[in-house]
């Protein structure tokens, strides 16, 4: 199965519930202020948010259709849907030096923060880039061993520590190996508590000493993992994040399991930060980078 065709099959829930919503209103023999009214409060529902489906509604409104098809509906909203995503699709940019390129990765657990890892390391090991991963994540036995493998499946040397150990102890030995052996890129696992934010927010600020000390622009980028299937939190997600620890970025992943892919949309409208990739899949190739007009498509259920 080509990557388009899990894209299209990974938005599936997401078009359907869609299309529920929009049921019936594309037929209406006019497109008038309340139709207008209902296709906003469709497009809210389906989880796009409430900036992106006014200026939806509003870019409808001005093209003055007498009367919309289904076809013709669906069509418009991909086409305004890539105009919201356009702006904030950019690939992870890994050139400059000193080496190594740092990227702390960021997001509570459960998001697949992990697993989003060894992707990422997949994702540019195929651009050749050395990666070396670094188990930041020191507060849970199973972050640790589940980095370990993912390393060994990817062919990543992986630098751990102890359960409970000083993360940022961590980060300095993986700089440092890093630096030693010529690796371009150290992806560092860290840890998802938001409960206690005061003791987060402290150890990523450690973390950043320790980098800053070794190399004064590390880390180069703080990735925030986001889980799709959280649908409206996911925003309270990346607010509560970008104030703690200075997000440049964003990876969403179980869009193929949600029909919530429309949170997508409002994260980008509303924040505007970049979206580096998204995940459809279990596979070590299911992580891509972020096309906007193929995900506007398969939100908005065209077939590519």
């Amino acid at each position: 199965m080509s990557w388009l065709e899990k894209l299209t099959g990974g938005f599936k829930k997401t078009a359907d519930r869609l299309g529920e919503n929009l049921s019936g209103l594309a037929t209406r023999q006019a497109l008038d202020t309340s139709t207008l009214d209902d296709i906003e409060e469709a497009l809210i529902a389906s989880d796009l948010g409430p900036e992106s489906s006014k200026r939806i509604r509003e870019a409808i409104a001005a093209r003055r259709f007498e009367q919309l098809d289904e076809r013709g509906l669906r069509t418009i909203l991909a086409e305004e849907i890539e105009q919201i995503l356009a702006p904030v699709a950019k690939p992870l940019d890994v050139w400059g030096f000193p080496r190594p390129h740092v990227i702390l990765v960021i997001g509570v657990n459960g998001s697949g923060k992990t697993t989003t890892i060894g992707k990422l390391g997949h994702l540019l090991q195929e651009q050749d880039y050395g990666v070396m991963l670094a188990a930041g994540d020191t507060f849970r036995a199973a972050a640790i061993e589940q980095l370990r493998i993912w390393g060994e499946r990817i062919g990543a040397p992986v630098i751990t520590g102890k359960e409970g150990g000083d993360a940022a102890g961590i980060v300095f030995d993986g700089v440092k190996q890093a630096t030693a052996t010529g690796i371009d890129c150290l992806i560092v696992d860290t840890a998802g508590r938001l409960q206690n934010k005061t003791h987060l927010m402290d150890e990523l600020s450690k973390v950043r000493r320790v980098l800053g000390r070794l190399n004064p622009e590390a880390p180069h980028d703080v990735v925030l993992v986001l889980d799709a299937t959280t649908g409206q939190n996911a925003l309270n997600q990346i607010e509560v994040f970008r104030d703690l620890a200075g997000v440049t970025g964003l990876v969403m992943t179980k869009l193929d399991g949600t029909a919530r892919g429309g949170v997508l949309v409002a994260a980008a409208e509303k924040f505007g930060l970049p979206i580096h990739a998204i995940g459809v899949g279990e596979g070590v190739e299911d992580l891509r980078p972020f096309d906007p007009r193929a995900v506007a498509r398969a939100i908005a259920g065209l077939t590519p």
